[in-house]
């Protein structure tokens, strides 16, 4: 299709399920044995069993779609799969409904003069699009994102809070892989925090990147001892040691660590972003599928991380869609990052709904080839893991 055909294409439906899909059973129980039963430091008192999703279909006028995925867990995004519907169906579909894909600065505007906040459901729409327009012409979403930098996007794993013989273990597996950088859970106690870092490095020594989460563990004095515990160990980047919230206790603790940290319980939008970086609170930009909202506010948070000298984490425990969405993205952008990339669903999920798996082998995640993502989404899939009816809003 040539460029004005293109430009002329409308969305007129839009199809969105909510979906459950578990762990896979080695994977709750994990979270089992963990400290806290979830791997992590948050006090979330619900066992966390699996994950809750929307998938979106964006119908075009040519018989074209698009497809989105989004991803919510009560205790961090504060959303639950309803919610999104509800709101993408009594609101936002208004600025969707009828607006070319390519678009997406017009849609981006109308959905934020409109809706106030709303970054998930806003983000899963945007992401949708992206999808639809390699779809209708026929070529890969990141030439949509200013090309493709890299074929293959180094990754990072996940290392959940256990017993230190346990992490040391799952590590190993890792390692073995050919992955060499590593988000380890903390916030136990400072004690255990050292003697974690202390064990990766003995075992590992140098040959490894690390990156370690607190989940908020922590108030910012008991922040700033914890960061200075292990600092003699190189730590890359520490993500979210006080609460989501605290904007100003991340920034006592910035100013008075070497460590560059990284929000990310407390930054959903662009704008908490940037003021973040304006107070001084954060020196690494992390960005999801759900955050800052879709892939235009993304691309516009790595450019402005890149202008400010700060590095870019992407990382996500998602399905299929959303994991090629962000490979896709990796690889437009791969020189601003400076990071690996930590995308966790296919080993935490069951199913990643898509027919032809991402090829994760040797430590590096392959883009997929196609239009769009380059991922289908597997119908029977849907179906199984559905929690309730497709919704679906014509124009």
């Amino acid at each position: 299709m040539g460029n004005d055909q293109a430009g002329d294409t409308r969305i007129i439906r839009i199809e969105l399920t909510p979906l459950f899909v578990p762990f896979w059973e080695i994977t709750r129980k994990a979270m089992e044995s963990s400290e806290g039963g979830l791997g992590m430091s948050i006090p979330a008192e619900e066992p966390w069993l699996g994950g809750d999703f929307v998938i979106c279909r964006l119908v075009a006028d040519n018989g074209c779609f698009g497809l989105g995925e989004a991803f919510v867990w009560l205790p961090e995004t504060g959303v639950s799969p309803n919610q999104l519907i509800d709101i993408i169906q009594n609101a936002l579909a208004n600025y969707v409904l009828g607006e070319s894909p390519f678009n997406v600065e017009r849609i981006r505007h109308r959905m934020e003069i409109n809706v106030s906040r709303s970054e998930v459901a806003k983000g899963l729409l945007d992401m949708a699009c992206y999808d639809l327009m390699g779809r209708i012409c026929n070529r890969p979403a990141y030439e949509f994102m200013g090309g493709t930098a890299a074929d293959k996007i180094p990754l990072a794993a996940l290392i959940p809070l256990m017993d230190i013989d346990t992490m040391v273990e799952l590590t190993q597996g890792f390692y073995n892989d050919d992955i060499r950088t590593f988000r380890f859970k903390l916030g136990g106690s400072i004690q255990n925090d050292v003697r974690i870092i202390q064990r990766m490095r003995e075992a590992f020594g140098d040959e490894i990147r690390i990156r370690v989460d607190y989940n908020q563990a922590y108030m910012p004095a008991e922040a700033l001892r914890a960061i200075k515990a292990i600092e003699p160990y190189g730590i890359d980047v520490v993500e979210q040691p006080v609460r989501a919230t605290d904007y100003l206790g991340m920034a006592f603790v910035q100013k008075h660590v070497d460590t560059p940290l990284m929000a990310h319980e407390g930054c959903f939008s662009l704008k908490d972003i940037i003021t973040l970086t304006e107070l001084g609170a954060i020196g690494i930009v992390g960005l999801n599928s759900e955050r800052p909202g879709g892939v235009t506010n993304a691309l516009r948070a790595i450019s402005y991380a890149e202008q400010r000298g700060m590095g870019v984490v992407i990382h996500n425990q998602t399905l299929g869609i959303a994991s090629a969405m962000q490979i896709h993205m990796a690889a437009a952008r791969h020189h601003s990052l400076g990071h690996a990339i930590e995308l966790f669903g296919h080993i935490m999920f069951e199913d990643d709904l898509i027919i032809d798996p991402i090829d994760y082998s040797g430590g590096r995640a392959s883009v997929p080839k196609g239009a769009g993502f380059g991922v289908e989404l597997d119908e029977e899939a849907l179906k199984k893991y559905a929690t309730g009816p497709s919704v679906v809003i014509d124009s």
